[in-house]
């Protein structure tokens, strides 16, 4: 057994099928089966289970990937020592934030990052992908209910959603105060491309669910904002999309008595456990948990 053995059942397990590691190894997916049918042979055990879509490691797999995934995190970290020398903080940290709050709330935070480490890329997704971290991901901001137990999740706050309107169209149509009343509102929110909107609701120990169709959908938040202000319906959106307005009273809110959740009420920081961190990611990492203790509440 060697290193690049080591290294490729760790690429085969982190890509979770053999055709997937061959296209990050750029290797045919014959020749990955090949080697690690080689490298089982050579240690005299099966050390994954191969179905038509996935593979998983055994016991036996698991350990040598833990101990082939730490040889790597030394050998990147020895690499980053030689590389960095005598030089600022350098390298490259790959973010995906969500599109609304990375739009409204963490530009500004990465912007003031990227002017206090000028070498270190960042490379900046915003999207509302809810799958694992992807090999250009370091590290992922998502809303959800609970984060990915396969993941290493930091909790960064609570999102709170509000049902809010311009105080015209309050004039014109009044605002619902009962949730059923939302089914016959015209709505404006982001929603789950395929799917019907599920809004839930939370009172004390009650519970409601009410499915949903907005009028106005999109995942660019400051668009969404747009059409509130304007008045072409009754927001659903987070505390953050609209908060100057309501301190101005230009939107006012609406089932305050509820709490409201349609993607879920925690923000989390998420980034494979296994994965070697450089300095520039684990300095992201902990500037991003600062800004996010220090954000006020709405």
């Amino acid at each position: 057994m060697d290193l690049t053995s080591l290294t490729l059942l760790v690429e085969i397990i982190d890509a979770g099928n053999l055709s997937q590691a061959a296209r990050k190894l750029k290797m045919t997916r014959a020749n990955v089966s090949y080697h690690l049918n080689q490298l089982e042979k050579s240690v005299g055990v099966q050390l994954v289970r191969r179905t038509t879509r996935r593979v998983e490691p055994t016991e036996v797999g698991l350990r040598l990937v833990e101990h082939g995934r730490n040889i790597q995190n030394e050998m990147l970290a020895a690499r980053e020592t030689i590389t960095t020398l005598g030089q600022g903080l350098q390298g490259r940290v790959g973010l995906s934030v969500p599109s609304g709050y990375g739009q409204m709330v963490m530009s500004d935070w990465l912007i003031e990052f990227k002017r206090l480490y000028p070498g270190i890329v960042l490379d900046v997704l915003f999207e509302n992908r809810a799958d694992n971290l992807r090999d250009e991901v370091d590290i992922a901001i998502r809303v959800m209910p609970e984060p990915p137990p396969a993941l290493v999740a930091r909790e960064l706050g609570p999102v709170r959603y509000l049902a809010c309107a311009s105080r015209g169209f309050a004039r014109q149509h009044g605002l619902p105060q009962s949730l059923e009343q939302l089914r016959t509102t015209p709505l404006i929110t982001s929603g789950v491309v395929g799917r019907q909107l599920r809004l839930r609701a939370y009172r004390g120990e009650e519970r409601q669910e009410v499915m949903l169709e907005p009028t106005l959908i999109s995942e660019h938040f400051p668009f969404l904002r747009q059409g509130i202000l304007a008045g072409l319906g009754l927001g659903l959106v987070p505390d953050y999309v609209v908060a100057d307005a309501i301190a101005s009273g230009e939107v006012l809110t609406t089932l305050d008595s509820w709490r409201l959740s349609i993607f879920g009420t925690r923000l989390y920081l998420l980034y494979m456990p296994g994965r070697y961190q450089t300095h520039a990611v684990r300095t992201c990492i902990d500037f991003l948990l600062d800004k996010a203790r220090a954000r006020p509440a709405a």
